[in-house]
């Protein structure tokens, strides 16, 4: 079985106090394996939704008030950078990993993708066949977010968020830190196949 390479004791990283210590243990530990996992995975996606991938493993601030309660490897649509887009990233919490489809407040066009999602809501909870989701926008890192159905209804309440000056979305699916030493990286990857029809949407504006 192919897993991610973490194990249990790497997620105790993020509950380090102190800024300085607990950076040092991301950019020891967690930051080397994400950008090789970035370089693996990015081509396993590209295959496997058929779409071009580029990997971006996020650069923490060196003096940000707070250190990361979270860090992550993202895929997008160009190599220059990812934020202005929407993507998809695999996030490591102290809570667990996490695959999800991003759209940040800062990137261009969310307006666009939100009457685009909505336009498309029926389609995409016919696409998403019941699946269970997660919605990570405004969650507070302590759990992983309640599951809830990827319903009309839903896709509703994400173009309501793209609607906001400093609105974004950031939903997907979540294991446990407990789960993810034994996590094939198939699953991972069929995670991110779920996702696709809302990325395709997201992806298709601009």
């Amino acid at each position: 079985m192919a897993t991610l390479g973490f194990s249990r004791g790497d997620f105790e990283v993020f509950s380090i106090a102190g800024f300085n210590a607990r950076m040092a243990k991301i950019y020891e530990l967690i930051r080397p394996r994400l950008i090789r996992l970035g370089n693996e995975l990015a081509p396993e996606l590209s295959r496997k939704l058929h779409l071009e991938f580029f990997p971006h493993v996020a650069k923490h601030m060196r003096r940000a008030v707070n250190p990361p309660d979270e860090t992550w490897a993202a895929f997008g649509p160009s190599a220059k950078g990812y934020k202005r887009y929407g993507y998809l990233a695999l996030c490591i919490s102290g809570v667990g990993i996490h695959a999800r489809a991003v759209v940040k407040p800062e990137a261009d066009l969310r307006p666009e993708m939100g009457r685009l999602i909505k336009a498309k809501s029926a389609q995409l909870e016919k696409s998403f066949r019941g699946t269970l989701i997660q919605d990570y926008k405004g969650w507070d890192l302590h759990a992983v977010p309640e599951q809830v159905v990827a319903s009309e209804e839903f896709f509703a309440g994400l173009t309501d968020s793209l609607a906001k000056k400093t609105g974004g979305i950031d939903v997907g699916f979540g294991w446990k830190a407990g789960q993810v030493p034994r996590l094939d990286r198939s699953e991972v990857i069929d995670a991110f196949a779920e996702l696709e029809p809302l990325y395709r949407v997201i992806r298709s504006v601009g």
